[in-house]
């Protein structure tokens, strides 16, 4: 009988890859992936570092699994990701029940550490670099959706922001060559995918070693030429995320402009809009380096839906740093915002700084930022309605089983009365009415997909 795994990812669309990549490993090793703790042999929680409060949810979530378990036979647990990379041992110590810690470069050997814990290895332990020749291929088995696809194209990160932890759990940058993106993206094509998302925490950041399949391909940086690349396979969708502002080239809005299949949507992430505060993250822009690569987006040919992550309450954010948050914001017209409080990250350098905003401040300027946010994004939101939007039809609403929801080429996610056989398929959407973070509309045709 073959043994049980059951994963459970915890955080960012890596870790949702790693997961795809680490179960099409097993699969490949003899073992069959589960969809239930319960039901399991070895449980595998690839976990979060990005916030403190996720690595504390790691063990809560350890504790439960333990819990559930009387009267059985005890699984085997394990921790990957990121909080297993930046942890090491001192999760055993935390954990005792935990029987492997598995780095993030740990992907491709994780059916050898289950192996060596089954043995009877009480400590399992592997932090260890990526090997040259691991694999990144995903069977279409182990894909979170069969229509949508991440695709990996560099890991890790060189800026060292202040209070980020990625690079200390991801380690430095490590581009894919293009070659191997490319035929990757042409295999999903050949199997049904309608569209494919290229991920890492700074694309735009893309360097690899050997530029294999972007000759004759222009563009002012390697990430420019890998869009057209991927662009000229024929791929319906083609999105991206996420981009860092100091490697924001404007030709990557000409590339958009030049290819259809490169989606109407740019996540931005600015963090703060006061140039104090960003010199204290080391974000390495200024507030007006920032809005002239906005200018470029906004004067576009097309109309690119923009979204971005701030941080407030960052240490030594005054009232007037965050009142020029609040005018960037406004300035910027964001379709969508992801807000966070700072909190403390331990490992990070703004660790060390004196954390003199208080929570009650933070959170006063959360619910202040929040609904300036919200009066732009309602008004953006009410000016798609009498638009007709391309949709893939992805699965059954969560909220209605005459409805179906999918995302538009600007990334909204849409809600319309169809059945189920439409799923998987690009449709015409008339958007018929507006809500706080989604669409509602009326279907009109199929569109042709290519």
């Amino acid at each position: 009988m073959k043994r049980r795994v059951y994963i459970e990812t915890f955080g960012c669309q890596m870790n949702v890859a790693d997961s795809e990549r680490a179960a099409t490993g097993l699969r490949a090793s003899g073992y069959d992936l589960c969809d239930s703790a319960d039901d399991a042999d070895v449980v595998l929680l690839n976990t979060c570092s990005v916030r403190e409060k996720a690595e504390r949810k790691v063990y809560t979530r350890i504790g439960e699994i333990r819990a559930a378990q009387t009267g059985k036979a005890s699984p085997l647990v394990g921790v990957m990701g990121c909080v297993a990379q930046l942890e090491g041992d001192s999760i055993f110590e935390h954990a005792p029940s935990v029987n492997m810690v598995i780095g993030t470069r740990a992907t491709d050997r994780i059916s050898s550490l289950i192996e060596r814990a089954r043995e009877g290895e009480r400590k399992v332990i592997d932090l260890d670099e990526r090997g040259e020749n691991d694999a990144w291929d995903v069977s279409p088995v182990e894909r979170h959706s069969p229509h949508v696809a991440f695709i990996p194209i560099i890991e890790g990160c060189n800026k060292f922001c202040s209070f980020c932890i990625v690079p200390y759990s991801r380690g430095r940058e490590r581009s894919r060559p293009a070659n191997e993106i490319v035929a990757e993206t042409r295999k999903l094509q050949s199997l049904g995918y309608k569209e494919i998302h290229l991920i890492g925490q700074n694309v735009n950041s893309y360097r690899p070693r050997v530029e294999d399949g972007l000759e004759g391909f222009p563009g002012a940086t390697p990430f420019c030429r890998l869009l057209r690349a991927v662009a000229a396979t024929g791929m319906p969708r083609i999105k991206f995320t996420t981009s860092f502002p100091r490697d924001f080239h404007p030709d990557i809005v000409t590339a958009i402009e030049e290819n259809p299949n490169l989606c109407d949507w740019i996540h931005l992430p600015v963090q703060s809009g006061s140039d104090r505060v960003l010199k204290l993250m080391r974000r390495g822009h200024k507030r007006s380096d920032y809005l002239e690569r906005i200018a470029r987006i906004k004067s576009s040919s097309r109309r690119l839906a923009l979204t971005s992550d701030i941080i407030v309450g960052f240490p030594g954010e005054t009232d007037d740093d965050f009142r020029q948050t609040l005018e960037l914001v406004e300035q910027c017209e964001y379709d969508s915002l992801y807000i966070f409080k700072y909190s403390r990250r331990a490992g990070t350098p703004a660790a060390n700084f004196d954390d003199n905003v208080s929570e009650r401040e933070k959170t006063n300027r959360f619910l202040e930022l929040e609904k300036v946010q919200r009066r732009t994004q309602d008004n953006i939101y009410r000016s798609y309605v009498g638009r007709t939007l391309s949709v893939l039809a992805e699965k059954q609403s969560s909220r209605s089983e005459s409805d179906l929801s999918g995302h538009s080429t600007c990334h909204k996610v849409v809600n319309f009365a169809g059945d189920r056989s439409l799923e998987g398929e690009i449709v015409e959407v008339l958007v018929t009415g507006a809500k706080t973070n989604s669409l509602y509309g009326k279907l009109i045709d199929r569109a042709a997909v290519v």
